[in-house]
């Protein structure tokens, strides 16, 4: 049996449909030689309308898809109890997905924090939207810290998933200018003012915001595709929350950035 593939995610929006969609594409071209084993959704059927147009991509792509609803697990404990409440919902969850084996489980928009015990039982990996050791926390609070910090450079990285959220070992990582070029005027719009006034009168509307974030979406399906690919190739290893080479030695993320912009420029 080949290299198995699981793949979570609460399906919220088309972004975490196109991930399915691409990586799925890529698993049938042959370009990641992978087995997408299973799909688990957080969410049920009729419970969101995006989330139901994803677990419709799924039957249409014929992936065996498990569902566990958040809301309706143990929500009295939930109110008491959130990290209790993780734990036990997770342990459900892994009850769920263990007989599919996978090699690695992607988490690809799901909007969950998996508890510690299920980092430490299954080798998970997640993107997220910054350098090694840049900001953590949603796309949104990376951006606006990278605009209250000046930064002149940011990424996206895969990780892999442990109790430290966003700070777990590195697979890969990509980098790109956010400073310079038709960037600069940008900067300038936002000159002498504090990030907290910037978000009151403009928000999310600010171009340097929006553009900064196009920047990073449309490197993240290129970077989560050849990281499986390198996964799925044996050349990269994931052993008792270690990242390993093809070799069983240490790696300490590996950078991607040609590879990423090559993909883009040939159409990933």
């Amino acid at each position: 049996m080949g290299f198995r593939l699981g793949w979570f995610s609460t399906g919220r929006d088309e972004a975490a449909r196109e991930l399915l969609r691409v990586v799925w594409r890529k698993i049938k071209e042959g370009f990641i030689p992978a087995q997408l084993s299973f799909v688990f959704c957080n969410r049920e059927k009729g419970e969101e309308e995006e989330s139901d147009r994803f677990l419709e991509l799924c039957k249409r792509l014929g992936l065996f898809t498990l569902t566990l609803s958040e809301r309706k697990f143990l929500p009295d404990l939930r109110r008491r109890d959130k990290e209790a409440w993780r734990a036990a919902y997770h342990k459900e969850v892994a009850r769920l997905v263990e007989p599919f084996g996978a090699d690695v489980i992607m988490l690809a928009g799901y909007m969950l924090i998996v508890s510690p015990q299920m980092c430490r039982a299954f080798p998970m990996v997640n993107l997220h939207p910054a350098l090694p050791g840049g900001p953590t926390g949603s796309w949104q609070e990376v951006i606006w810290k990278l605009i209250s910090e000046g930064a002149s450079r940011s990424g996206v990285m895969i990780h892999l998933v442990t109790e430290e959220l966003d700070r777990g070992p590195v697979l890969t990582y990509c980098s790109f200018p956010i400073k310079g070029g038709k960037l600069s005027a940008l900067w300038r719009e936002v000159e002498g003012k504090g990030v907290e006034e910037i978000r009151r009168e403009v928000g999310e509307d600010l171009l340097l915001f929006r553009v900064i974030r196009e920047e990073g979406v449309k490197r993240e399906l290129p970077l989560i595709a050849l990281t499986l690919k390198t996964l799925a190739e044996g050349r990269m290893k994931l052993k008792e929350g270690r990242v390993l080479d093809g070799e069983g030695r240490p790696v300490s993320g590996i950078d991607l950035t040609e590879e990423v912009e090559r993909a883009l420029r040939e159409g990933l």
